[in-house]
């Protein structure tokens, strides 16, 4: 009985993260919930879309709640790698080198319009996102605990952006994309008060350690063999149907289990059923596949739903 209460008070924390989230970001209480659960599942998320629409006020809404140190990298064509890691310096008086750290040592890292920057500002944050940690001067220097990259994306035919590798988007468990407000949630924001100062007011929801607990409880959800035997024909049918240029990695199938626990933690649960999947295969699977043609990037919604007709639940 008192493992169930704490599993309940756990669960009633995380709603009281997705009802602050949603009194500043209205209207996108499903897009609101995949961003926690990417976070529950220690995973990277890519926020694609239209300048505007509150990318960024999510990313710095996200670390308020969470209490996380926060810092936001603006990515622009000029931007070097150690812009991002940092930089060795030469001490004189010491005669040696000294590490100054960039603004990715912090637990939660905004890289603003992502696909501004060029691959090689892009790569520097290949090794932190996958390792947790950076190589400067061949010495390893490990990034604060937790860490997680929010990254935001301008859609690719806009002036002045550069494709992300596929290598990159491989590191973003889950792709997001946030739209235009409903009529009645757009009109509320235009009478109403600035978002930004609502985000200043919020204080934390979770600590650090919270949050740590909750992501620990993560590992924990039970995957019965017939939900690890659909995850795992998704992954066969994108390798095999011919849809698709090359099909879903392991790393992919582990990255989609990991986000159906958090889900399934998400809904009071101890255990995954195939709705968790279907719930976040979108966000985590679509970003990882290319047509046949090899032309563009595929629509989210008609890919997700390609892949759950033609894989049906045993």
């Amino acid at each position: 009985m008192a493992q169930l209460n704490l599993r309940s008070a756990q669960v009633n924390l995380l709603d009281s993260v997705l009802d602050a989230a949603g009194s500043v970001i209205l209207g996108k209480e499903r897009e609101l919930r995949l961003a926690l659960t990417c976070l529950l599942a220690r995973g990277h998320l890519l926020i694609e879309d239209l300048p505007g629409v509150g990318k960024t006020t999510l990313a710095h809404l996200l670390a308020r709640l969470l209490g996380l140190q926060f810092s936001r990298i603006q990515f622009t064509s000029d931007l070097l790698p150690a812009d991002v890691v940092g930089v060795s310096v030469y001490e004189r008086g010491k005669e040696t080198f000294r590490f100054h750290p960039g603004p990715l040592f912090s637990q939660l890292v905004l890289a603003d319009e992502i696909n501004r920057a060029t691959p090689k500002a892009q790569s520097a944050l290949l090794e932190a996102m996958e390792e947790r940690q950076v190589t400067v001067d061949g010495e390893t220097h490990p990034l604060p605990e937790p860490f997680f990259v929010i990254a935001t994306q301008n859609p690719a035919y806009q002036v002045g952006t550069f494709p992300l590798p596929e290598s990159q988007l491989d590191r973003f468990l889950m792709r997001i994309r946030l739209g235009y407000p409903a009529a009645a949630q757009e009109k509320v924001l235009l009478a109403g008060e600035d978002r930004r100062a609502m985000v200043e007011r919020q204080g934390p929801v979770l600590s650090p350690s919270d949050l740590a607990r909750l992501q620990g409880q993560v590992t924990q959800i039970h995957a019965a063999p017939p939900v690890i035997d659909y995850c795992h024909e998704l992954l066969l049918f994108t390798r095999r149907s011919g849809h698709f240029v090359h099909g879903l990695s392991p790393r992919a199938g582990i990255g989609l289990l990991r986000a159906a626990k958090a889900w399934a933690l998400l809904g009071g649960r101890a255990y995954v059923i195939p709705e968790d999947i279907q719930a976040v295969l979108p966000s985590v699977a679509v970003h990882r596949l290319m047509g046949a043609d090899g032309v563009g990037r595929l629509d989210q919604d008609e890919t997700a739903a390609l892949l759950l007709s033609a894989v049906p639940v045993t």
